[in-house]
Protein backbone atom coordinates (compact mmCIF):
# COMPACT_ATOMS: atom_id res chain seq x y z
CA UNK A 1 0.00 0.00 0.00
CA UNK A 2 1.54 3.30 -1.07
CA UNK A 3 -1.13 5.32 0.83
CA UNK A 4 -0.05 3.20 4.67
CA UNK A 5 3.32 2.16 2.99
CA UNK A 6 2.68 -0.79 4.20
CA UNK A 7 2.76 -4.36 2.76
CA UNK A 8 -0.73 -6.74 2.88
CA UNK A 9 2.05 -9.70 3.53
CA UNK A 10 3.42 -8.20 6.80
CA UNK A 11 0.16 -9.22 8.66
CA UNK A 12 -1.63 -12.13 10.02
CA UNK A 13 -4.39 -12.53 7.38
CA UNK A 14 -5.99 -15.66 6.23
CA UNK A 15 -8.51 -16.47 3.31
CA UNK A 16 -10.88 -19.26 4.36
CA UNK A 17 -11.88 -19.13 0.86
CA UNK A 18 -15.65 -19.02 -0.75
CA UNK A 19 -18.22 -20.45 1.11
CA UNK A 20 -20.56 -22.99 -0.80
CA UNK A 21 -23.60 -21.67 -0.12
CA UNK A 22 -27.20 -23.34 -0.58
CA UNK A 23 -28.34 -20.17 -3.28
CA UNK A 24 -32.10 -19.64 -3.75
CA UNK A 25 -32.42 -19.96 0.00
CA UNK A 26 -31.76 -17.18 1.88
CA UNK A 27 -32.79 -18.28 5.10
CA UNK A 28 -30.43 -21.28 5.04
CA UNK A 29 -27.82 -19.21 3.34
CA UNK A 30 -27.59 -16.65 6.15
CA UNK A 31 -27.32 -19.67 8.44
CA UNK A 32 -24.43 -20.32 6.81
CA UNK A 33 -22.93 -17.39 6.87
CA UNK A 34 -23.62 -16.80 10.88
CA UNK A 35 -21.93 -20.19 11.67
CA UNK A 36 -18.69 -19.49 9.88
CA UNK A 37 -18.36 -15.75 11.46
CA UNK A 38 -19.07 -17.65 14.65
CA UNK A 39 -16.05 -20.62 13.98
CA UNK A 40 -14.17 -16.88 14.04
CA UNK A 41 -15.24 -15.25 16.58
CA UNK A 42 -14.72 -18.48 18.60
CA UNK A 43 -11.30 -18.90 17.40
CA UNK A 44 -10.51 -15.23 18.40
CA UNK A 45 -10.14 -14.39 15.32
CA UNK A 46 -12.29 -10.96 13.47
CA UNK A 47 -14.19 -11.56 10.40
CA UNK A 48 -14.07 -10.09 7.27
CA UNK A 49 -16.80 -11.33 4.36
CA UNK A 50 -16.77 -9.88 1.04
CA UNK A 51 -19.55 -10.31 -0.60
CA UNK A 52 -21.87 -10.16 -2.78
CA UNK A 53 -25.15 -9.54 -2.29
CA UNK A 54 -25.37 -6.99 1.10
CA UNK A 55 -27.55 -9.15 2.81
CA UNK A 56 -24.97 -11.17 3.62
CA UNK A 57 -23.88 -8.82 6.41
CA UNK A 58 -27.05 -9.91 8.08
CA UNK A 59 -25.79 -13.32 9.11
CA UNK A 60 -22.63 -12.11 10.33
CA UNK A 61 -24.02 -9.52 12.45
CA UNK A 62 -26.08 -11.97 13.87
CA UNK A 63 -22.98 -13.75 14.89
CA UNK A 64 -21.43 -10.21 16.10
CA UNK A 65 -24.73 -9.54 17.62
CA UNK A 66 -24.94 -12.66 20.25
CA UNK A 67 -21.06 -12.23 21.23
CA UNK A 68 -21.29 -8.31 21.72
CA UNK A 69 -24.17 -7.75 23.31
CA UNK A 70 -24.03 -3.57 22.84
CA UNK A 71 -22.85 -4.25 19.35
CA UNK A 72 -23.15 -1.54 17.25
CA UNK A 73 -22.94 -0.98 13.21
CA UNK A 74 -21.20 1.69 11.10
CA UNK A 75 -22.64 1.80 7.46
CA UNK A 76 -21.22 3.23 4.30
CA UNK A 77 -23.94 3.04 1.46
CA UNK A 78 -25.75 5.06 -1.24
CA UNK A 79 -29.20 3.18 -0.05
CA UNK A 80 -31.01 3.58 3.26
CA UNK A 81 -31.43 -0.43 3.20
CA UNK A 82 -34.64 0.50 5.39
CA UNK A 83 -37.57 -1.13 3.65
CA UNK A 84 -39.90 -3.35 5.79
CA UNK A 85 -39.90 -5.40 3.23
CA UNK A 86 -38.98 -5.42 -0.60
CA UNK A 87 -41.85 -6.55 -2.79
CA UNK A 88 -43.17 -8.94 -0.07
CA UNK A 89 -40.08 -10.24 0.55
CA UNK A 90 -38.25 -9.41 3.53
CA UNK A 91 -34.79 -10.85 3.57
CA UNK A 92 -33.39 -8.30 0.59
CA UNK A 93 -30.28 -6.33 0.01
CA UNK A 94 -32.59 -3.50 0.10
CA UNK A 95 -34.00 -4.14 4.34
CA UNK A 96 -30.81 -5.79 5.66
CA UNK A 97 -29.88 -2.49 7.94
CA UNK A 98 -33.84 -2.90 8.90
CA UNK A 99 -33.22 -6.19 9.68
CA UNK A 100 -30.05 -5.66 11.88
CA UNK A 101 -31.59 -2.66 13.18
CA UNK A 102 -34.52 -5.14 14.78
CA UNK A 103 -31.42 -6.67 16.26
CA UNK A 104 -29.68 -3.84 17.95
CA UNK A 105 -32.26 -1.38 18.54
CA UNK A 106 -32.41 2.59 18.00
CA UNK A 107 -29.20 4.48 18.02
CA UNK A 108 -26.49 1.81 17.39
CA UNK A 109 -26.59 1.89 13.93
CA UNK A 110 -24.69 4.89 12.36
CA UNK A 111 -25.65 5.10 8.40
CA UNK A 112 -23.40 7.76 6.24
CA UNK A 113 -22.97 8.50 2.35
CA UNK A 114 -27.14 7.43 2.18
CA UNK A 115 -28.42 9.25 -0.97
CA UNK A 116 -30.94 6.81 -2.00
CA UNK A 117 -34.32 5.19 -0.86
CA UNK A 118 -37.97 5.98 -0.12
CA UNK A 119 -39.18 9.04 1.82
CA UNK A 120 -40.55 6.60 4.22
CA UNK A 121 -36.88 5.27 4.85
CA UNK A 122 -35.47 8.92 5.38
CA UNK A 123 -38.09 9.96 7.78
CA UNK A 124 -37.90 6.92 9.99
CA UNK A 125 -33.99 7.34 9.95
CA UNK A 126 -34.08 10.68 10.69
CA UNK A 127 -36.38 9.87 13.84
CA UNK A 128 -33.68 8.86 15.66
CA UNK A 129 -34.11 5.31 14.59
CA UNK A 130 -30.68 5.41 13.35
CA UNK A 131 -27.82 7.63 13.56
CA UNK A 132 -28.07 9.02 10.20
CA UNK A 133 -25.84 11.33 8.32
CA UNK A 134 -26.88 10.75 4.59
CA UNK A 135 -25.32 12.13 0.89
CA UNK A 136 -21.56 12.52 2.50
CA UNK A 137 -19.10 10.73 4.85
CA UNK A 138 -17.85 14.47 6.51
CA UNK A 139 -19.30 13.58 9.77
CA UNK A 140 -17.26 10.44 9.80
CA UNK A 141 -15.21 11.67 13.20
CA UNK A 142 -18.55 12.70 15.49
CA UNK A 143 -19.83 9.21 14.41
CA UNK A 144 -16.48 7.59 15.59
CA UNK A 145 -16.55 9.25 19.10
CA UNK A 146 -20.20 8.37 19.35
CA UNK A 147 -19.80 4.82 18.99
CA UNK A 148 -17.26 5.21 21.45
CA UNK A 149 -14.99 2.00 22.51
CA UNK A 150 -18.05 -0.07 21.81
CA UNK A 151 -18.07 -3.29 19.73
CA UNK A 152 -18.52 -2.41 15.96
CA UNK A 153 -19.18 -4.08 12.78
CA UNK A 154 -18.28 -2.58 10.16
CA UNK A 155 -20.30 -2.63 6.70
CA UNK A 156 -19.14 -1.34 3.28
CA UNK A 157 -21.59 -0.99 0.58
CA UNK A 158 -19.65 0.01 -2.56
CA UNK A 159 -21.94 1.76 -3.95
CA UNK A 160 -21.60 4.29 -1.77
CA UNK A 161 -19.11 5.40 -4.42
CA UNK A 162 -19.95 7.76 -7.50
CA UNK A 163 -20.74 5.62 -10.60
CA UNK A 164 -18.53 7.57 -12.56
CA UNK A 165 -15.49 6.16 -10.22
CA UNK A 166 -17.59 3.01 -9.66
CA UNK A 167 -19.85 1.97 -12.11
CA UNK A 168 -19.14 -2.15 -11.69
CA UNK A 169 -22.60 -2.03 -9.07
CA UNK A 170 -26.41 -3.47 -9.87
CA UNK A 171 -27.94 -0.26 -8.12
CA UNK A 172 -25.67 3.01 -8.81
CA UNK A 173 -26.71 6.24 -7.85
CA UNK A 174 -24.90 9.45 -8.71
CA UNK A 175 -23.94 11.60 -6.31
CA UNK A 176 -20.87 9.63 -4.85
CA UNK A 177 -17.95 9.79 -2.94
CA UNK A 178 -14.71 9.29 -4.79
CA UNK A 179 -12.26 6.65 -4.29
CA UNK A 180 -9.31 8.73 -2.18
CA UNK A 181 -12.58 9.77 0.39
CA UNK A 182 -13.58 6.42 0.46
CA UNK A 183 -10.03 5.14 1.19
CA UNK A 184 -9.59 7.23 3.97
CA UNK A 185 -12.46 6.62 5.28
CA UNK A 186 -12.34 2.98 5.35
CA UNK A 187 -8.63 2.85 6.76
CA UNK A 188 -9.52 5.40 10.04
CA UNK A 189 -12.59 3.61 10.62
CA UNK A 190 -10.38 0.07 10.93
CA UNK A 191 -7.40 2.06 12.46
CA UNK A 192 -9.90 3.49 15.26
CA UNK A 193 -12.71 1.69 16.31
CA UNK A 194 -13.60 -1.60 18.59
CA UNK A 195 -14.28 -3.54 15.27
CA UNK A 196 -16.30 -6.94 15.69
CA UNK A 197 -16.21 -8.06 12.06
CA UNK A 198 -16.28 -6.06 8.59
CA UNK A 199 -17.63 -6.48 4.97
CA UNK A 200 -17.37 -5.37 1.42
CA UNK A 201 -19.90 -5.80 -0.84
CA UNK A 202 -21.87 -5.54 -3.93
CA UNK A 203 -19.10 -5.45 -6.78
CA UNK A 204 -20.70 -7.07 -9.91
CA UNK A 205 -17.90 -7.30 -12.48
CA UNK A 206 -19.76 -7.95 -15.40
CA UNK A 207 -21.33 -4.65 -14.85
CA UNK A 208 -18.25 -2.82 -15.28
CA UNK A 209 -16.35 -5.04 -17.99
CA UNK A 210 -13.13 -2.29 -17.99
CA UNK A 211 -12.39 -4.11 -14.67
CA UNK A 212 -12.06 -0.69 -12.93
CA UNK A 213 -14.38 -1.70 -10.51
CA UNK A 214 -12.93 -4.43 -9.40
CA UNK A 215 -9.73 -2.96 -8.79
CA UNK A 216 -10.85 -0.28 -6.89
CA UNK A 217 -13.06 -2.78 -4.58
CA UNK A 218 -9.34 -4.82 -4.01
CA UNK A 219 -7.65 -1.66 -3.02
CA UNK A 220 -10.43 -1.14 -0.82
CA UNK A 221 -10.35 -4.09 0.84
CA UNK A 222 -6.45 -4.01 1.28
CA UNK A 223 -6.64 -0.73 2.80
CA UNK A 224 -8.92 -2.25 5.00
CA UNK A 225 -6.57 -4.75 6.17
CA UNK A 226 -3.60 -3.59 6.35
CA UNK A 227 -5.33 -1.00 8.40
CA UNK A 228 -6.41 -4.04 10.82
CA UNK A 229 -3.27 -5.53 11.19
CA UNK A 230 -1.51 -2.67 11.92
CA UNK A 231 -3.60 -1.12 14.43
Amino acid sequence: SPYQDLELTEGAVYDCGDLDLAIGDSGIVLNQIKETAEQILSDGKLPFMIGGEHLVTLGAVRAAAEKYPDLHIIHFDAHTDLRTDYLGVKLSHACVIRRCWELLGDGRIHQLGIRSGEKYEFDWAGSGHTDFHPFVLDDLDAVLENAGNAPVYFTVDLDVMDPCVFPGTGTPEPGGVDFLTLMRAVTKVCRTVNLAGCDVNELCPPCDPTGASTAAACKIIREMLIAIVNR
